[in-house]
């Protein structure tokens, strides 16, 4: 039972497939008779369209057809919103969504606007470029605070001040008041800046139609297969969800933004169906960023309020957040309000405020990316102290250490309206401090001064909201011959579900691994999923697939005690086999399986056949949490940055495989690095035109960028979950923001720099140390 249960660092069983290339991913799938379609988009950021020429386009060879707007008509639905939002004057949410293909006007560098589909990929790449659009050009608005500001042009007529929404949260009257009455305030202006999740695969779509049976089938690299199909069957295409099957294979990456609903995923369908053949597209890296959705983009005014014994008693955070041109769903709000909780940190602050506003802009829609909102909310907290300590003239960790949550407050109803379950904040913090050797930092500072560097170092405790009170399936299903296949709602994307659900399944039924065979994906094969997101895939998933379990081993323990001629009530079952208690006579559940579809070996009463599911919804949010120490080297002449040292010690629960765990905190905290020192999506500030679009402009981190990554875990197990799971997909990314650009202050702060916005970048970090000078 060891060797694959939970908490073994088992190797994953996808990797030997994947490593050798036979993984299948988008790009591996096709269809007999697929045609090829190109999306030709805005080269502007607005503009209005006087007139769009194909007939250039319709004379290349090999193509199909050539469509717009006009001739998708009123045929396609559009998503829906369900959230209830105000504007400032309590009017309803303005919140306009994507209609597939642009009519009329422009919103953004990449808006679709015609769709050209032709026997190949390279024939229709050669006739969307003999598409004639005539554009007027518009004043156009990009940068967040500059979309908010009197007089910016209207992304929308019917918006002139480009406000969709406001959001609050918290005890406005007591957080003033606490505020007014306060010993000291400091107050500080924070950007996190918008990025592109950059995954390995960019998107696809592959779109039929079968007239024999009515039928929509969607080939997507989607991280919510059910979730896909439900919102195309009743917005999109408005047809029963019988009528739609979505398959999604191997997935070279999400990070969130492999989302519900992208127009392509419509336009394949629609297309396939009018040509009556297969429709495929697949997004070029070049196309990547102006395609898809990008995330981040907030400008937040923060403060904190301390009491004369430098106890925090009062937040306040104002934050404008920048949601791009269009509101298609609710997802396009989730990170700007659903984890606005954490703003609090894991500190005991008796009183707090947040208004988030959205504005609408001349960019791409924002959307989830890995944390969707909690990196934000700890990079404004974690930033806030060490702006407040050096103000104040005090030690960073030592007034983190004065208002800690106690551990024996918990469970902890904070000021944002959430209740911490559990967690040892303190505890996490002191092992990191330890395993970080913050104690023998002088040192290193004053050895690196000698080398002519600035060094500096943050301690950065973060918290995050993950795994939501939304349901999640799985089954296990026994054939006749003993074999077992488990079917998972969630949706591998390089998590390694694989392995993760293969674990928990040995621990409960001792099943080998390598004789399960395992599907996610598929519509026509899994009943229902919510899909991975949120961090939520082992906390939900793993506990139906636990729950199916017990169910297996209820009806398996009755058919057991028949071959076993024994009473149910003798029967027990422990490492895959069914045994009479206080003799040698056993039974694995394979055989059972097997006696399962005979029925001369049932006892009465019980129905044939070995198979079950499980749904589980959790009773509340699980909080994962964690202390992340990291070290940095700047030079002075060049302002380059260097990751010195990073140190993690984590809080996600019970750890399912260390292994995986590492590998999943290690992508996230490069990820959470490559934004605080280098990636930005850019606008020119005249025109709205992408600077940023390729590679060559948009910088990504590599590995020398890092330093070896220390990763230990301080486990408190939730009680709301059998598993006592908490999550940790998106742990590493949570804390890394904050304590990287925390670090980079520091390092800084011998020379007076006190202000500065991510990313670090040295072109940027050389502009602070000169203006000091």
């Amino acid at each position: 039972m060891t060797r694959f249960g939970i908490g073994q660092p088992v190797t994953r069983f996808e990797d030997g497939r994947l490593l050798r290339g036979r993984g299948r991913y988008h790009e591996d799938v096709g269809l007999p008779g697929q045609a090829h379609m190109v999306v030709v988009r805005s080269v502007h950021a607005h503009a209005a369209i006087r007139g769009i020429d194909t007939a250039g386009a319709m004379a290349m060879p090999g193509v199909l057809a050539v469509f717009t707007g006009t001739d998708l008509g009123d045929e396609l639905g559009t998503m829906k919103m369900t959230l209830k939002r105000v504007r400032p004057d309590g009017s309803p949410m303005f919140a306009p969504p994507h209609r597939g293909l642009a009519r009329g006007r422009v919103k953004y560098v990449g808006d679709p606007i015609a769709l050209v589909v032709a026997e190949t990929r390279a024939q229709a790449e050669d006739a969307a470029e003999r598409v004639r659009i005539d554009y007027e050009p518009l004043p156009a608005v990009t940068a967040t605070a500059a979309a908010a500001s009197p007089g910016a042009p209207a992304v929308w007529d019917e918006c002139p001040d480009n406000v969709s929404n406001v959001y609050e949260a918290g005890d406005r009257a007591a957080t003033e008041a606490a505020l007014a009455g306060a010993h000291r305030v400091v107050r500080r202006r924070y950007v996190i800046t918008r990025v592109h999740a950059q995954y390995l695969e960019p998107r696809g779509a592959l779109g039929a139609w079968d007239p024999l049976e009515e039928r929509y089938t969607l080939h997507a690299d989607v991280q919510y297969p059910h979730r896909v199909r439900s919102a195309l069957a009743t917005n999109i295409l408005r047809v029963p969800e019988h009528r739609i099957r979505v398959v999604a294979g191997d997935v070279g990456g999400g990070f969130g933004t492999k989302g519900w609903q992208y127009p392509e995923h419509r336009l394949v369908l629609w297309a396939a169906r009018k040509l009556g053949r297969p429709v495929k597209w697949v997004c070029e890296r070049r196309e990547a960023i102006p395609a898809d959705e990008h995330a981040r983009d907030n400008v937040t005014e923060a403060e904190l309020a301390l009491d004369a014994d430098d106890r925090f008693v009062a937040l306040r955070v104002r934050t404008l957040a920048n949601v791009g041109a269009y509101v298609s769903s609710d997802r396009n709000l989730l990170a700007t309000f659903s984890n606005v909780a954490t703003l609090v940190g894991v500190y005991a602050i008796p009183a707090a405020h947040v208004r988030v506003t959205s504005v609408l802009s001349h960019t791409n829609p924002t959307a989830p990316y890995r944390g969707a909102g909690r990196p934000e909310a700890t990079y404004v907290i974690e930033r806030l102290i060490d702006d407040a300590a050096r103000e104040l003239g005090l030690d960073a960790v030592e007034l983190r250490r004065r208002n800690l949550i106690p551990t024996a407050t918990l469970p902890f109803r904070t000021a944002l309206g959430v209740t911490y379950d559990c967690g040892d904040f303190a505890g996490g913090m002191e092992k990191a401090l330890k395993l970080a050797d913050v104690a023998g930092f002088p040192a290193r500072r004053e050895a690196a001064r000698a080398r002519g560097r600035l060094r500096g170092l943050a301690v950065v405790n973060a918290i995050e909201r993950a795994a939501g009170p939304q349901p999640e399936f799985a089954e296990i299903r026994f054939a006749p011959s003993g074999t077992a296949s488990v079917f998972m709602g969630t949706k591998n994307q390089g998590q390694g579900h694989e392995t993760t659900f293969k674990q928990i399944l040995h621990e409960r039924l001792g099943l080998d691994p390598a004789a399960v065979r395992f599907v996610d994906g598929d519509t026509d094969q899994v009943a229902f999923g919510m899909g991975s997101m949120g961090s939520r895939s082992t906390v939900i998933g793993g506990t139906a697939l636990w729950t199916a379990a017990d169910k297996i081993v209820a009806k398996g323990r009755r058919i057991a005690a028949k071959m076993l001629e024994a009473a149910d009530a003798d029967v027990v079952f422990a490492d895959g086999r069914f045994r009479v208690v206080g003799t040698d006579r056993a039974v694995g559940i394979a055989d059972v399986a097997r006696a399962a579809f005979q029925p001369a070996q049932l006892p009465p009463g019980v129905e044939p056949g070995l198979y079950e599911t499980g749904t589980f919804v959790p009773p509340s949010d699980t909080w994962p949490n964690g202390c992340h120490v990291c070290e940095v080297e700047v030079d002075p002449e060049t302002g380059a940055v260097s990751v010195a040292r990073y140190t993690v010690v984590d809080d996600v629960g019970t750890v399912i495989n260390p292994l995986t765990l590492k590998g999943q905190i290690h992508g996230g905290i490069a990820q959470g690095l490559g934004q605080a020192l280098m990636e930005e999506v850019v606008y020119a500030a005249d025109s709205g035109q992408l600077l940023t679009g390729s590679f060559m402009d948009y910088a990504m981190p590599r590995a020398d960028d890092l330093c070896d990554i220390v990763v230990e875990s301080n486990p408190v197990p939730t009680a709301l979950n059998p598993l006592g799971a908490k999550g940790a997909g998106e742990a590493g990314t949570v804390g890394a923001l904050a304590v990287v650009v925390n670090a980079v202050v520091d390092a800084l702060a011998p020379l007076g720099v006190r202000e500065l916005d991510m990313p670090a970048s040295a072109a940027r970090v050389w502009e602070a140390i000169q203006r000091t000078r």
